[in-house]
């Protein structure tokens, strides 16, 4: 099939996916956009928003619409690493009565993840999923197993109730493509959420996409071109977060401690890959990658002390960096 076709493809069956996932969710259109990117340009997200948001129900809709392995992780204090990957078990053969040990899969082994609140174990637990999300496969007892693909975490985080949380160190938050912040809906949202979930029950969601077409159309994403004015300015604003480059203002360098490194340059670029195909183009523009500015790299840059005193937004931060690039 040509790519042209394979994008005309690809943009029908993102509208199948939000036209089922509005089913269950009332609107949401761009966490729902910027999850199926983070999809796409495989990738995981975080997503941020306080209780009652839809936050699992968002995760776990998606994973009826997609032909793919689910398991959900709930995350609490006493999670052990082995709980999440597995671990081997002494077994016994009931014909020759031998024993020997065997490997039992953990949740981890699935093709959609949710790790639910995930700041909520301890940074030992956290750290299981660092292999797992960079590489897509886990050591267990030194002996290397590989994950399922597509492979896809999606974890969920309370941002106001810190009391009992662990907060996800810098590298594990590096290891997130986006930080989906979810926000409170609007009056007719709300209304709306209230009519549709006291009224009678809603039918199942429909599958739209399997586990096979997923993989084609990530693929198809690696093929989108980037104009080199394109990538020099992904890689100016990528840089100019950084207070210690010679990029950097004096507001950065006021504001910030650390910046964004490599893996942020990336995510922009594959993100704005899968924005252009959604979008019914096969050419990325600058707005692509600036859309996406903020997702990217809310949660990859460090405020100092001062930025901290101040009141700096991180968002506020970037839609300032986004005009002096653009």
């Amino acid at each position: 099939m040509s790519d042209a076709k394979l994008i005309d493809e690809f943009v029908r069956s993102a509208g199948d996916i939000r036209r089922e996932l509005a089913k269950a969710i009332v609107g949401q259109e761009r966490v729902i956009e910027e999850l199926l990117i983070g999809l796409f340009a495989r990738g995981h997200c975080l997503l941020v928003g306080v209780p009652g948001l839809a936050k699992t129900l968002l995760v776990s809709s998606l994973a009826q619409i997609l032909d793919l392995k689910f398991q959900r992780i709930q995350f609490t204090p006493d999670l052990m690493p082995s709980d999440i990957t597995g671990t081997d078990v002494l077994q016994e053969d009931m014909g020759t009565r031998q024993r020997a040990f065997q490997f039992a899969p953990g949740p981890i082994f699935a093709n959609l993840i949710l790790a639910d609140e995930i700041n909520r174990t301890p940074p030992k637990t956290q750290a299981a999923l660092l292999q797992a999300m960079q590489e897509h496969q886990v050591t267990v007892l030194g002996r290397t197993y590989p994950l399922p693909d597509p492979f896809f975490v999606l974890a969920t985080q309370n941002p106001i109730e810190q009391e009992g949380t662990y907060p996800l160190p810098e590298a594990q938050l590096d290891r997130f493509l986006f930080q989906i912040n979810i926000d409170y809906p609007s009056e007719q949202e709300e209304r709306d959420i209230l009519q549709h979930t006291t009224g009678p029950l809603q039918g199942k969601l429909s599958t739209v996409l399997s586990g096979e077409k997923i993989a084609v159309f990530q693929d198809l994403v690696r093929r989108v071109p980037v104009a080199p004015s394109v990538v020099e300015k992904a890689l100016r604003l990528v840089r100019r977060t950084r207070p210690h480059s010679s990029d950097s203002d004096a507001g950065t360098r006021d504001s910030l401690s650390w910046g964004a490194g490599p893996r942020a340059g990336q995510a922009l670029l594959l993100g704005a890959k899968v924005r252009c195909l959604l979008k019914g183009r096969f050419t990325v523009s600058w707005e692509d990658v600036a859309a996406l500015a903020g997702p990217v790299l809310r949660h990859r840059l460090i405020l100092s002390f001062r930025g901290e005193a101040d009141g700096v937004r991180t968002d506020d931060l970037v839609r300032r960096l986004i005009e002096e690039v653009g």
